[in-house]
């Protein structure tokens, strides 16, 4: 399987990552890709750039060397209700929205807690992904969730980089991964870039969605056209209308 649009990449906006969007759009087009996602954490997160960065991502342009680019954030669950670290107005604006828990800005609590945050996340219009959700720390209800991702068509992500920095999660991103195949739930399948050499790089990811025979037509982001489909289908928009 060939995995042509990064749907979860960083930048030095986000100091925890060190390249630049150019760098990665450079390196993409490098590799083959059809593009990617800027998708920055939001403002919670102690090192994320400021509210300002995504209301000013207008200005990228919709494709660098040869690479659609589409904008976006990963925001961040702050509670069991599902508030954001971002506003509607803005997220109903950006391309694509993944929604993320992150230990420094959640107050844990249990599996019911964290339930409750995903399906708020699944509910909220304005999100697209629930990005690397198999944290032991944060388990919920996969079944219920996943369902219910299908059911709002909303997609799962299978995150490369937990592989290697959030390797106590493995094990859950393979039941989660065998439930969306279970109960038909799109996925994406993303590299969550920190640094430029890595866009494009899934192969832990895949090696495991091979292992466990994973229908291709469930992965959202095999082409840009395929990813895009299904945004303007989802968000009855199509993507880039703000920079236009």
């Amino acid at each position: 399987m060939r995995i042509k649009f990064d749907t979860h990449t960083h930048t030095l906006a986000s100091a925890h990552a060190y390249s630049t969007v150019a760098e990665n759009a450079a390196y993409a087009a490098r590799v083959g890709m059809d593009g990617f996602a800027v998708t920055e954490h939001g403002p919670a997160m102690p090192d994320a750039p400021h509210e300002w960065f995504f209301h000013n991502l207008k200005n990228l342009p919709g494709e660098l060397y040869g690479q659609k680019m589409l904008i976006g954030a990963e925001v961040d669950l702050l509670d069991k209700n599902g508030k954001l670290d971002l506003g509607d107005d803005l997220l109903s604006r950006l391309d694509v929205v993944g929604a993320s828990i992150h230990g420094p800005v959640y107050a844990d609590n249990d599996a019911e807690d964290h339930t409750s945050a995903y399906e708020a996340a699944v509910l909220h219009p304005n999100i697209d992904i629930l990005c690397h959700s198999g944290s032991p720390q944060y388990k919920y209800d996969y079944e219920y969730i996943i369902k219910l991702a299908r059911d709002n068509n909303k997609l799962i992500e299978i995150n490369n980089h937990s592989f290697f920095v959030r390797r106590s999660s493995i094990e859950n991103c393979r039941r989660i991964a065998e439930l969306c195949k279970k109960y038909g739930t799109g996925i994406t399948v993303s590299s969550d870039a920190h640094f430029f050499t890595d866009i494009g790089n899934y192969a832990q990811a895949l090696e495991m969605l091979d292992e466990i025979d994973f229908p291709e037509e469930l992965v959202m982001n095999t082409t840009y056209e395929k990813f895009e489909t299904y945004l303007r289908e989802k968000r009855g928009k199509e993507p880039m209308k703000w920079r236009l």
